[in-house]
């Protein structure tokens, strides 16, 4: 079964890749306002989900008029589509938009505990191969997905101005959520966690090799799991 990460996120590349999984990447935007609720797991497994259809249609649409011979014959693939909300006080932090925003939320979470919710959503599809079009658009996006979500508590030691100041510019900050990621410069930033170290850096690697596990794929044997 091929896989399609459906992430341009270098974080989650780096996870696969170090579970020992072969993998394509390929994403399609989505406006992600749309599935804001409320609820923190809610709203991430939303978005989730609709990456995750969002990809099942480009790959629909990506492949050509016709096909003939070999070259129909169906092939089966699992996108795997993940996002990761930082919320405080029930307020959710998303990337900042320029350096005094990113400013702003690194001074909120400052001696601050938080969470931070990433869901992972794992969608079979039944797909004609690049070269052909598939023409039922139901068939592609019509599986039924597998959606998880974990929870990690996260607390930030006691940061001074001039830190904060000095993490942004590097701009480390500007395409995260919460505007730092712990797996780099901002692991500086943390005091203490409770819960998967993975789910802060975007991917619960434990529960994702579990879920793999349900379509057949066992990462730890290194080898397609047979019926």
């Amino acid at each position: 079964m091929e896989l399609i990460l459906g992430s341009q996120s270098p974080r989650r590349r780096e996870l696969l890749e170090r579970m020992g999984l072969s993998f394509t990447v390929l994403t399609a935007e989505i406006d992600e306002t749309k599935y804001a609720t409320g609820d923190p797991e809610t709203t991430v497994r939303r978005i989730c989900e609709a990456k995750a259809r969002a990809v099942a249609r480009k790959m629909q649409n990506d492949g050509s008029e016709s096909c003939s011979g070999a070259q129909c014959a169906p092939r089966d693939a699992l996108i795997l589509a993940s996002d990761t909300i930082v919320v405080l006080d029930g307020r959710i932090m998303g990337k900042p938009h320029d350096a005094a925003e990113a400013r702003a939320m690194l001074a909120a979470l400052s001696g601050r505990e938080h969470q931070v919710y990433t869901a992972f959503t794992l969608l079979p599809v039944e797909m004609q191969n690049a070269k052909c079009k598939m023409q039922n658009a139901a068939e592609c996006d019509g599986a039924e997905p597998y959606t998880h979500c974990e929870m990690t508590y996260v607390k930030f030691r006691e940061l001074t101005p001039e830190e904060i100041a000095a993490y942004v510019a590097t701009e480390e900050p500007m395409d995260k959520a919460g505007a730092y990621g712990i797996q780099n410069l901002g692991s500086m930033l943390v005091e203490s966690l409770r819960g998967d170290y993975f789910t802060v850096m975007g991917l619960p690697v434990c529960r994702l090799a579990q879920a793999l596990k349900r379509f057949g794929l066992d990462p730890l044997l290194g080898q397609e799991k047979k019926p």
